[in-house]
């Protein structure tokens, strides 16, 4: 996906998706006929996304991109063939049935603007959904074939299924720029959602109106690494709205923590706990979210006790409001393991470890960064058992997955070598032990602090391991 492009032709994206819709309406005014019709695409399609198309068989296929069509299946019929002709694509003709009276996408003869006029174009905007009906080879050509497909609408269930998943997690509450701006950060494209709440930073006057953005740009900082940087932005954007007041608490708490700085973090999410309990229910999500947050500090702290008793207030609420294979009460599970792992309880750190994999596994794909915090956790408790060919094998697992999700200076790989390090010291092969602890060191100079307690814990392994080469 090209952000770039999308977000410096989005006003002509707009613009051309307005000018289908207007057609549209005027066409469908005049239109005598309200009878189904066909129209053809022909395109290549690369072997593994055919290959993927054909697993899908009867499923939903969405085009999103505009989609031009024609009404003539000659026109359509020359380009799929010209596509066959490339020993690395398959030859497409798509033959789509379209039902005008159930239409839920705008689409329009563009015949008379098109500067083709002699290939009847039809063209759709953008996101149109059909099921596919059927796959064939056409005859004579065997890297050619013949896709049926039915635009689909409103009264399909697995297209409604599919299109309330979507905008509940597409922001459905916010609008424009801000709602392309928060898609932008969970994608991850976290320097193309800057430039857009800058955009919007510049166009707002009143400063009181600036909360939001502040926020988000906070948000942005934090998920690069840049915690100081995230911190003056969390701290610009306190708004008058009292739970917002617990938002940017919680924000600035992580900032804090992330710096090393937990007393200052302890403070702050002690004040977002205050005024949550004050407003929201005592199963609400969001507290459960304070709890942990406060375990999380109490733990770097050393109180392991006090640790453990917030990380079973979140997982209490968790297992009141979430499905039983949510990846938040992995999460929990992993936290609650840590706890009893550093109280010296190895058997039940072991269980909760176990259960947090379990969940995992289900929900989450292959590379997903939180598998890396199980395997992690579960390689740290082999550790304290000393059995360290299975920590290792464990470490690597998480290792090998960080290095896949996360980017290359993220401080949380730096933990993850100098683990790798620890085992391979305690193997008594030096050689290995110091490269580990070296990339932990090299990651921790980017990324952290020049006086967190993590670094220096790096800086010193380091030093230990050279005096044993």
């Amino acid at each position: 996906m090209d952000v770039d492009m999308i977000v410096r032709m989005g006003f002509f994206i707009n613009d051309l998706h307005r000018d289908i819709q207007r057609l549209h309406s005027e066409q469908s005014d005049r239109r005598r006929s309200r009878k189904t019709f066909i129209v053809y695409r022909g395109q290549g399609l690369s072997k593994d996304d055919f290959t993927e198309m054909t697993k899908t068989n009867g499923g939903l296929l969405s085009f999103n991109n505009f989609l031009s069509t024609s009404k003539k299946r000659n026109v359509s019929l020359k380009f799929a063939q010209e596509a066959a002709t490339n020993p690395d694509l398959v030859g497409i003709l798509f033959v789509m049935s379209i039902d005008p009276t159930n239409s839920t996408v705008p689409f329009a003869s563009v015949t008379d603007v098109s500067y083709f006029h002699t290939e009847h174009e039809i063209l759709f905007s953008m996101h149109t959904i059909f099921r596919i009906e059927g796959i064939k080879p056409m005859k004579g050509n065997v890297h050619l074939h013949k896709v049926k497909l039915t635009l689909a609408n409103d009264t399909d269930q697995n297209l409604r299924t599919l299109t309330d998943c979507i905008r509940q997690e597409t922001f459905p509450d916010s609008k424009g720029w801000d709602r392309l701006g928060l898609l932008l950060i969970k994608m991850g494209q976290y320097s193309k959602a800057q430039e857009v709440y800058e955009v919007l930073l510049h166009q707002i006057t009143h400063e009181s109106d600036k909360a939001h953005i502040y926020h988000q740009i906070g948000s942005i900082k934090y998920n690069q690494g840049k915690y100081q940087e995230a911190l003056t932005y969390y701290e610009k954007a306190f708004p008058s709205n009292h739970l917002s007041w617990a938002m940017s608490y919680n924000n600035i708490g992580l900032v804090f923590y992330e710096m090393g700085d937990y007393p200052k973090a302890l403070t702050s999410h002690e004040k977002a706990l205050a005024i949550k309990q004050q407003s929201l229910p005592s199963d609400h999500p969001d507290l459960s979210m304070s709890y942990n947050n406060i375990g999380l500090v109490y733990y770097k702290m050393g109180d392991y006790p006090k640790a453990l008793s917030y990380y079973e207030k979140a997982l209490a609420i968790q297992q009141q409001t979430l499905p039983s294979n949510h990846s938040d009460l992995g999460v929990s599970y992993n936290n609650v393991g840590s706890a009893y792992s550093n109280m010296g309880d190895y058997s039940k750190a072991i269980s909760s470890h176990e259960k947090a994999l379990a969940i995992k596994l289900q929900s989450l794909s292959s590379d997903h960064s939180d598998l890396a915090v199980s395997y992690n956790n579960i390689g740290l408790e082999y550790y304290n058992m000393h059995d360290y060919p299975k920590a290792l094998s464990h470490l690597e697992k998480a290792l090998a997955i960080k290095q896949q999700s996360l980017p290359s200076n993220h401080p949380s790989l730096s933990s993850t070598y100098n683990n790798v390090g620890l085992v391979y010291e305690n193997m008594n092969n030096y050689a290995e032990a110091h490269s580990f602890y070296e990339q932990a060191v090299q990651i921790g100079q980017q990324s952290l602090p020049t006086n967190h307690p993590d670094l220096k814990m790096y800086r010193k392994n380091l030093e230990i391991i050279k005096k044993k080469l």
